[in-house]
């Protein structure tokens, strides 16, 4: 298959963006995917045999958080990479009445809110200048390489500096904020700003998206401020987007930009085991036997995948061990995709609207809603009325199906975390139902416009992508599973124990979402230390 200086390990989005950098560098990367095709959690597919011209984004189902940097340096528009903005959401409620909001803060929205609270419509301004305020800090945090924070070696200890110095902004107030992110429920949270149930419902769903967490959980008010920062280029909150061609299409037009400029791609090639020498990586065998071997390998598959499966403990820290076998991975989600005869019309708000089916589609009637259904998962058995993250892209994106059609995305929550040990078919079937049900007492066209349905849950996330415990993110959002953590301490900088290997996962810092900065970290920080290599070699020999 040619030479390789780098192998990268997973073609998902982050493997994809590693390879294209380091091709960019001049390397000549070769990626292995153990499936059929690349792009992992971020594809679209055609999973009905009888209506192949219909198209779902199979898992991950909205764009946000990828840098500009990132679609600049890779020319990704030169590639086919389009985003149409969706910035609206939309919740109904039982009885009768609707939250529809554009999310721009005009005094429409504020009208909106005003219909159930006064109170909340004057605190909203507030509360989106205060949003404003935290993403002007985190958002460019997560284009930071997470120092080794306690190191006291030299360089580490200016890593440490420098993190102080850019974050130097922060005064006693705004550090109480983000103590409180961290640390408070996003209920609690919203409780502090709001009082109208159907509010809090609002912003208490970006606090649970992909997590082991009711919204009374401790630490899910971060979660709600890392999906809120939206595109960290322009300091924009909420920048969510539709990829044209579904989110195989950011897949794609990683690839070929990462082809263009030399990278190889293969699939149906699993790695099996990364070949480890006296410290130091040489590559890595397939299953069947295959060698492939270059002296940089970047891993973008689960940690617990490369670090427990592909690599023989001894060559490993047993403390390193430990945090790996320790890392949470929990989900409990249900991605259930549709394809539909007509849009949803409902009760509240007949007709269409580019508001609400342009939009996000939430099934959440309150934060005690929420809870409950996380309650019944913790309890045993999947939520009797869960909640629902839906979205339509097809409003939009006329290539994924026919005219007179429409896909509908229903990102849901949750069912236990166990499931994801065996299929739990007729479960999850039950389950499907439910939610179903739940979008058809707001719209009553709903049940009977469904041509086609797919129902994936945390067995076959497992199983097909290599979701462990069905976890989107590679990893909880949690308090002690960000930043420095992410996914060990003193390993946060994209590096591991083996020299030669990196983790650009989505299980490292900024990971959670088809971003991309994984895997453009994982590769700078490989092109770094190769080039420190090259230099030592270079004085070494000089020398003598």
């Amino acid at each position: 298959m040619g030479s390789h200086d780098a192998i990268v390990i997973g073609g998902g989005h982050n493997g994809l963006v590693a390879a294209a950098y380091l091709a960019r560098a001049g390397r000549k990367p070769v990626v292995l995917e153990a499936r059929h095709k690349t792009g992992g959690a971020a594809t679209t597919d055609a999973p009905w045999p009888e209506a192949p011209e219909l198209k779902v984004t199979t898992l991950s189902y909205v764009m946000s958080l990828m840098p500009p940097t990132i679609i600049r340096d890779l020319k990704l528009e030169r590639h086919g990479y389009k985003v149409f903005p969706m910035e609206s959401f939309y919740l109904a409620f039982p009885d009768g009445r609707s939250l529809k909001m554009k999310g721009d803060g005009s005094e429409q929205d504020l009208e909106q809110v005003a219909k159930f609270s006064k109170k909340d419509a004057d605190a909203t301004p507030k509360w989106d200048a205060w949003l404003e305020a935290l993403a002007s800090v985190l958002g460019p945090l997560l284009m930071e390489v997470p120092p080794k924070v306690g190191s006291r070696k030299p360089a580490d200890l200016v890593d440490q500096l420098r993190l102080a110095w850019k974050v130097r902004g922060l005064d006693v107030r705004s550090v109480g904020d983000v103590t409180r992110l961290m640390t408070m429920s996003i209920s609690d949270l919203l409780d502090d700003w709001f009082e109208a149930p159907q509010v809090k419902a609002a912003h208490a769903i970006n606090g649970i998206i992909g997590t082991w967490a009711g919204p009374d959980e401790p630490g899910t008010a971060y979660v709600m401020a890392h999906h809120s920062i939206g595109d960290v280029g322009d300091g924009r909150l909420g920048s969510w987007g539709f990829a044209e061609g579904g989110m195989g299409g950011v897949s794609d037009a990683i690839r070929r930009s990462a082809e263009s400029m030399g990278a190889t791609i293969r699939t149906e090639a699993p790695v099996e085991r990364v070949l480890v020498d006296n410290g130091r990586t040489t590559g890595v065998v397939l299953k069947g036997g295959e060698e492939v071997h270059a002296d940089m390998v970047v891993s973008g598959v689960h940690p617990k995948i490369t670090f427990l499966d592909m690599i023989d403990r001894y060559h490993l820290p047993s403390d390193f061990v430990t945090d790996i076998e320790r890392w949470k991975t929990r989900s409990g989600t249900v991605k259930i995709n549709l394809a539909l005869s007509e849009l949803p019309n409902f009760t509240a708000d007949p007709g269409v609207d580019p508001v609400i089916h342009g939009g996000a589609i939430e099934l959440a009637h309150s934060p005690a809603y929420l809870e409950r259904a996380f309650q019944d998962a913790k309890g045993g058995r999947g939520a009797r009325r869960p909640f629902s993250d839906g979205v339509i892209p097809s409003f939009y994106d006329k290539t994924l199906c026919p005219e007179g059609t429409h896909i509908m995305s229903l990102f849901t929550q949750w069912v236990p975390h166990e499931w994801s040990q065996s299929p739990r078919t007729k479960e999850l079937e039950a389950y499907a139902e439910r939610v179903i049900d739940g979008y058809d007492e707001l719209a009553p066209n709903f049940r009977s416009s469904i041509l086609h349905q797919q129902v994936i849950g945390p067995y076959e996330m497992e199983k097909e992508w290599g979701l462990i415990g069905g976890n989107i993110f590679h990893g909880e959002l949690s308090a002690e599973q960000l930043f420095h953590m992410r996914p060990a301490p003193g390993f946060a900088d994209y590096r591991t124990p083996i020299d030669g290997l990196y983790n650009c996962s989505s299980a490292t810092h900024a990971g959670g979402g088809v971003c991309g900065i994984p895997g453009y970290q994982a590769a700078r920080a490989g092109l770094a230390d190769a080039k420190r290599r090259a230099l030592r070699q270079k004085l070494s020999l000089s020398s003598r």
